[in-house]
């Protein structure tokens, strides 16, 4: 039971059904509820191939938990480093093979985030601002697997994926801000560490800015009506003021982000269902 509970924790359920949301989310922003197959071949992808990514990650990462995080499963003895590393394959074999069942473009994307998943760790994340980067990308391209698995309009997915990633890389960013002590003792060379905090968010800020600019892009564009701003400007609003809160707390700033980017990605749907219905 010890080795079920901890694959289940190195899988981080709550973490990879909501990935699997936002694929969702991207498919019906497209095609609205007309491929219901592809729709959810697209959302178990999504949820294994995030699953696999957390293992490996967790893989990687085994030494430094081992000081840090010395509960998590592989340095508590609950799963073996080679367990852990056969099931991150296992998902990411279950994922591909539900994802070649789907359009070339759904493929294209897949291939791309799986090689961003496993090199994430290893290569990107000790790079200031391009894990940051890699991290906002596979936010926002689950709208677009999403998009690409119905080969529906991607229109107004394209405004989705770069208002999820621009929020998506303004939060980290800010989460860096906020972990700079401890990044710093374990020789880590963030982003706020390479340029300084003060500089970071300014940096942030600039991407919450392009976002929100960018956000009315559906409406203007014809895609979608009137809903779709009435339910978009809250959301707005919450990032606008998330990232001015970020100069005070960067724990409240990061956690304001995350709200309102699903609070953005819910007006996209309110957006399609207006058209819809």
């Amino acid at each position: 039971m010890e080795q079920v509970r901890g694959l289940l924790e190195l899988l981080r359920p709550g973490n990879a059904v909501a990935a699997g949301g936002l694929t969702f989310i991207g498919a019906f922003v497209a095609g609205g509820l007309g491929a219901p197959l592809p729709t959810a071949f697209a959302v178990l992808a999504t949820v294994l191939a995030t699953g696999g990514g957390n293992a490996i990650n967790d893989y990687f990462d085994r030494e430094i938990d081992a000081i840090n995080q010395p509960d998590r499963p592989i340095p508590r003895g609950a799963v073996s480093p080679r367990g852990a590393l056969v099931y991150s394959i296992t998902l990411f074999a279950v994922a591909v093979a539900l994802t070649l069942l789907l359009p070339w473009l759904a493929i294209a994307i897949a291939v791309v985030n799986l090689v961003a998943l496993v090199a994430y760790t290893e290569v990107f994340k000790g790079l200031p601002g391009v894990g940051n980067a890699l991290v906002a990308y596979l936010t926002g391209s689950t709208f677009l697997f999403g998009g690409a698995a119905v080969d529906g309009q991607l229109g107004p997915v394209l405004t989705l994926f770069g208002l999820a990633a621009a929020a998506t890389m303004a939060r980290e960013i800010v989460k860096d801000v906020e972990d700079v002590a401890g990044d710093r003792e374990e020789g880590l060379r963030t982003l706020p560490i390479a340029i300084g905090e003060r500089q970071s968010l300014l940096v942030a800020a600039a991407f919450v800015v392009a976002a929100v600019l960018a956000s009315p892009a559906p409406y203007l564009l014809g895609t979608f009506g009137l809903p779709y701003l009435v339910a978009l400007a809250p959301a707005l609003v919450v990032m606008l003021v998330a990232t001015y809160r970020s100069f005070e707390s960067p724990t409240t700033g990061q956690s304001w982000l995350k709200a309102s980017m699903f609070a953005a990605a819910i007006a996209f749907v309110v957006g399609r269902a207006a058209v819809v219905l």
